[in-house]
């Protein structure tokens, strides 16, 4: 296996770690950011009042979209492992 393989096959993996959080990390942006533009209105400091939002909105974004990454990582297994004989040489 040449370096340029293995360098491909390294940015192909971080790509796809990239795509599949992306999402996820998107949404705990946004309502992390509405959660503390409502703290700030309303005066309320407390960790939990952030935190448990937050987490259900994680959770809810994952139930959402982990038919999409378990597709795209699927596909990116088969990918690897049906060219699996030419990374041997």
């Amino acid at each position: 296996m040449n370096p340029d393989t293995v360098v491909q096959l390294m940015r192909d993996a971080l790509m796809l770690t990239f795509w599949l959080a992306a999402p996820l990390l998107a949404v705990g942006f946004v309502v992390g950011l509405a959660i503390s533009l409502v703290q700030i209105a309303t005066s309320i400091q407390d960790n939990a009042v952030s935190s448990i939002p937050r987490l259900a909105a994680f959770l809810i974004a994952l139930l959402i979209f982990l038919p999409w990454m378990l597709q795209k990582t699927i596909a990116y297994t088969t990918a690897l492992l049906g060219d699996l004989g030419r990374y041997a040489r």
